[in-house]
């Protein structure tokens, strides 16, 4: 089967203070997403496809995308490299952007920039997210066993692996069953306390404890191209939602999910993942993902460079 790899890069950055998705932090100065894309090669995906903001092409394509072009797949054939920009181009002719609205429309706008060149079944991740090796493994021979229409799936970290001492960060809390996805909720304040409890703090009068055994979504999801038809009609309804003076406002891929999933629409596997989460929200992540990366090359998760 072939399989695509489908890169978020476009994000701003904006509580780590600059582009993390290209930051070297591995010990030969690799990007996080050069690990992931290593892991999913060896898994056999064949196809990775780059979606980013278009000033950042040229740098991507010299810091990785030129080299992994000459990669070969696990079935011998050469990995297919390609590149699509997350700007207002990608959306529908009838919505007028705001001429103050700067930010992108989130991950189901990501995810659309690329409906025209994903024609396999296809895995989907954050660039600045390290998922673990073997996530790779598992959900690329879960894309193998997807029916073509109305089933996706996920990997699944339990809360207290994918927590940042330095900030609050934002997760999908998921509510499962024998491996189904029952439920998803978007939750944008998590907050790791001194004392080690995990808290929503959306609220900062009223701290929600959470349970550390939870299982998150990190935005390693699983889907056929059968989707992007349901994405195209959720954001054309998320564009009709917005009034004139929303410039933040974003269409994310966990409340699409959750929404197909309540009218019987989609059903979602399960992958759970015992891995810890290593990822840059803030700077000052960046020292513990250094360390983590090269304590994994260190005990041969990785050879000397992955390059």
């Amino acid at each position: 089967m072939k399989a695509t790899l489908v890169i978020m890069a476009a994000g701003m950055g904006s509580r780590y203070g600059g582009e993390k998705q290209t930051d070297g932090v591995g010990p030969n100065g690799e990007i996080i997403m050069e690990y992931s894309i290593y892991d999913a090669v060896k898994a056999g995906f064949e196809q990775i496809v780059f979606i980013i903001k278009p000033d950042m092409l040229e740098r991507v394509k010299s810091i990785c995308g030129d080299r992994i072009s000459r990669m070969k797949a696990k079935s011998g054939n050469t990995v297919e490299v390609s590149y699509v920009f997350q700007d207002f181009a990608c959306v529908p002719e009838w919505y007028e952007v705001p001429a103050d609205r700067v930010k992108p429309f989130g991950t189901v706008h990501a995810t659309l920039c690329a409906k025209d060149i994903v024609t396999n079944p296809f895995a989907l991740i954050n660039a600045d997210d390290y998922y673990g090796r073997e996530a790779y493994q598992t959900i690329y021979e879960e894309l193998n066993r997807l029916a073509e229409t109305g089933e996706a799936t996920m990997v699944g970290y339990e809360l207290k692996n994918t927590v940042s001492e330095n900030g609050t960060v934002t997760r999908g809390l998921c509510m499962s069953e024998e491996g189904k996805l029952n439920g998803i909720n978007e939750t944008y304040q998590i907050k790791l306390k001194e004392n080690g409890e995990i808290v929503d703090a959306e609220d900062p009068n009223v701290e929600k404890p959470l349970d550390p055994s939870a299982l998150v979504s990190m935005n390693f999801w699983g889907f056929t191209p059968w989707i992007f038809e349901e994405m195209s009609a959720y954001f054309d309804s998320f564009l009709h939602s917005l009034s004139e003076n929303e410039l933040k406002a974003e269409c994310l891929l966990p409340s699409l999910v959750d929404a197909l999933m309540k009218t019987g629409e989609l059903s979602v596997s399960v992958l759970k993942s015992e891995a810890k989460w290593i990822g840059v929200t803030y700077q000052e992540d960046r020292e513990n993902v250094v360390n983590s990366l090269a304590q994994l090359h260190q005990n041969g998760v990785y050879p000397e460079s992955i390059r």
